[in-house]
C-alpha cells in the first residue's frame, strides 16, 4: 500500500484519537484505514498503537515513529502545494499557550491568522501542566520563560514585562507605597505557578528585593487579577493581560518608576527540519504580530513615561 497515504492515516489517528474520526475525515472506510495503519506496523515492524474497545493510545514506538512521520507528510504537503499554481494553505496546527496570554493576545491573532487562510484547522490546547510538545502532539507551544528545553527549538517574539498593581480600593485603605521598603507593610495576592514570591525592583542601578507577604495564592493569572480588583492586595501581573484595566483605572500600578524583572516571549517547536508550511506561516505570523523592540501592548504605555 501506499506508504505515504499511511502515514498519514497514523497521523490522523493520532491527532484525533480515533479511527471513526480519521475515517470521516480522510473519506475513507474504517477497515481501509485499518489496513493502512496494519500496513505501516507492518513495514516498520512495530505495533504503534494499543487499540482497546474505549480507546487508541500511542506506543513507545509510536511516539518515536509519529514525529517522522508528521514531518514527512508535511513535506509531502509542502512540494504539492508548491507544485501548484492555485494550492492554498491548509492543515491543522496544535497550539498551546498560558490561558491568560490565550485570552488576552493569542485567540485574536489566530482568528485574525486564520482570516488570511480560511482552510486551515487549529487546536488550541489550555493544559494544567507544563505540555510536552512529542507526547502531547503540539506543533507550537508559546511559553513566557527565558530559558530553552533542551532538544526544542525556540524564536524570540517579544518581552513581557510585568508591574505592581492594586485596586484604587485597597490603596486607600492601605496606603500607597512610596518606596520599595513600604511594600512590607502591604498585602500580596501570588502566583503559585511560576512566579517567584519574592521580586526584584530595579530603579537605574539599584536593586531592591522584596519578600512578598500575602494570604492568597493562586496557580491561575485570571483569579490574581480578579482578586486583585477586587481588593485583596497588591498584585504582579503582566501588562498584556491588565492593559485594559490600567487604562481604565481599576487597577493603578504601584511604585510606577521601579522596573520587575522580565521574561521572553517565545514561540517553541521541535524542529527545523521538514517544518510543515502553515507552521512557518504562523511563526513569522506571531512574530510580525507580537515583536519589536516594544510589544505592541507595552506601546502605550510605554510613550506615556
Amino acid at each position: 500500500m501506499d506508504r505515504l497515504t499511511a502515514m498519514r492515516v497514523f497521523v490522523e489517528i493520532a491527532d484525533r484519537g480515533s479511527m471513526s474520526a480519521t475515517a470521516e475525515a480522510l473519506d475513507m472506510s474504517r477497515p481501509m484505514i485499518s489496513r493502512y495503519l496494519e500496513s505501516l506496523e507492518a513495514w516498520l515492524g512495530v505495533r504503534l498503537l494499543h487499540r482497546t474497545t474505549r480507546k487508541l493510545t500511542l506506543t513507545d514506538a509510536g511516539f518515536k515513529a509519529l514525529r517522522t512521520c508528521r514531518e514527512m507528510v508535511a513535506l509531502a504537503d509542502d512540494v504539492h502545494l508548491e507544485a501548484s499554481q492555485e494550492g492554498e494553505v491548509q492543515g491543522r496546527l496544535r497550539l498551546t499557550s498560558t490561558p491568560s496570554f490565550a485570552q488576552a493576545q493569542l485567540t485574536a491573532a489566530i482568528v485574525d491568522f486564520q482570516a488570511l487562510y480560511p482552510r486551515l484547522e487549529i487546536d488550541l490546547v489550555m493544559l494544567d501542566r507544563r505540555v510536552d510538545l512529542v507526547q502531547d502532539r503540539i506543533d507550537l507551544a508559546i511559553r513566557l520563560s527565558n530559558r530553552i528545553d533542551e532538544g526544542l527549538v525556540a524564536r524570540k517574539l517579544t518581552v513581557c514585562h510585568s508591574v505592581l498593581c492594586a485596586s484604587p480600593a485597597y490603596l486607600k485603605r492601605s496606603g500607597t507605597p512610596k518606596g520599595p521598603q513600604d511594600l512590607n507593610a502591604h498585602r500580596f495576592i501570588t502566583h503559585s505557578n511560576g512566579f517567584a514570591p519574592s521580586y526584584n525592583l530595579r530603579k537605574g542601578d539599584e536593586v531592591t528585593t522584596v519578600e512578598a507577604q500575602g494570604t492568597l495564592t493562586a496557580n491561575e493569572t485570571s483569579i490574581v487579577r480578579a482578586a486583585a480588583l477586587a481588593g485583596a492586595g497588591i498584585a504582579m501581573l503582566p501588562t498584556y493581560y491588565v492593559g485594559e484595566e490600567l487604562a481604565r483605572g481599576t487597577l493603578e500600578v504601584v511604585l510606577p518608576t521601579y522596573e520587575l524583572d522580565t521574561m521572553n516571549i517565545q514561540a517553541v517547536y521541535l524542529s527545523r527540519r521538514h517544518q510543515p508550511l502553515p507552521l512557518r506561516l504562523l511563526i513569522d505570523f506571531f512574530v510580525a504580530r507580537f515583536g519589536g523592540d516594544v510589544a505592541p501592548w507595552d506601546r502605550e504605555r510605554t510613550s506615556l513615561r
